[in-house]
């Protein structure tokens, strides 16, 4: 692969001879350039300044994080399965370390996205794994490096194996996706990016369309999403940073902090 740069704010990759003189991710809307204007690292330096850490959150389900934190503050949770293991979103780095870790788990049979703030350096995941990137046509347009390996899939929902399945609930980004895992918990469990915001107090969800900017979404939108998490299963939930995880209660929570929109 050709030289890149990665934001600082938000952990985009872009190819070093073609990047944009500012982050078209942070440009937008939902994102933000910092005061001090645009920054970029060489993923040279990200792996000398950083390392990744894999946390294990429960048997089937690990943790991978930045450390020290770095770009949003973004993690991967990487899914073990029986017919294959799905990452689910990227960070940002990868090393030799995290590469054995997850080939000694059996590889990866996917990649899959929650929305764009997540696809950072991903076709290079893609390449050392061999295997398909999964994002919702919806969100074609916020794609930087369109690699070989990355299949757009459309529709509400789409099936993966082991009883796991994609589903596009959109409000933070047309395209805005979870997954959810059947095997995970009782219910089912729901992996997510920041569409479904988990508050510090771990008593209230909030659906916004940008969090970091404090930008609503309208009610009718809230309203369809909430339909939408009605048809869904699950008992338990992991969200976009270490602090968004949640297995009592999830349902009833969530249930609350809707009555609370409309």
């Amino acid at each position: 692969m050709k030289n890149t740069l990665i934001c600082n704010t938000c952990g985009t990759t872009y190819f070093e001879d073609s990047h944009p003189e500012t982050c078209t991710i942070c440009l937008d809307e939902r994102q933000w350039v910092p005061p001090a204007g645009q920054s970029w690292i060489k993923s040279e330096e990200l792996h000398h300044k950083h390392s990744v850490k894999l946390n294990r959150l429960q048997d089937r389900l690990y943790e991978v994080e930045i450390n020290p934190m770095f770009a949003i503050g973004q993690r991967a949770l990487l899914v073990l399965s029986e017919k294959g293991n799905v990452l689910w979103d990227c960070i940002p780095l990868l090393d030799e370390m995290t590469i054995e870790f997850i080939k000694s788990k059996g590889g990866l049979k996917a990649i899959a996205f929650s929305h764009p703030h997540f696809y950072s350096n991903m076709n290079e995941w893609a390449e050392i794994f061999d295997c398909p990137v999964y994002i919702h046509k919806n969100d074609e347009e916020h794609i930087m490096i369109r690699g070989e390996y990355i299949q757009l899939w459309s529709g509400d929902e789409t099936d993966l194996w082991d009883g796991m399945k994609l589903i596009c609930i959109g409000g933070h980004f047309a395209g805005s996706s979870i997954l959810h895992v059947p095997f995970l918990s009782k219910e089912g469990t729901i992996v997510c990016g920041d569409t479904l915001f988990l508050s510090p107090s771990k008593k209230h969800f909030s659906i916004v369309y940008s969090s970091p900017n404090r930008i609503p979404l309208p009610l009718a939108e809230i309203r369809r999403i909430k339909k939408r998490l009605d048809s869904v299963p699950f008992d338990s939930f992991y969200g976009y940073i270490k602090n968004q995880n949640l297995r009592k209660d999830v349902k009833e929570i969530l249930e609350t902090s809707m009555a609370k929109y409309v």
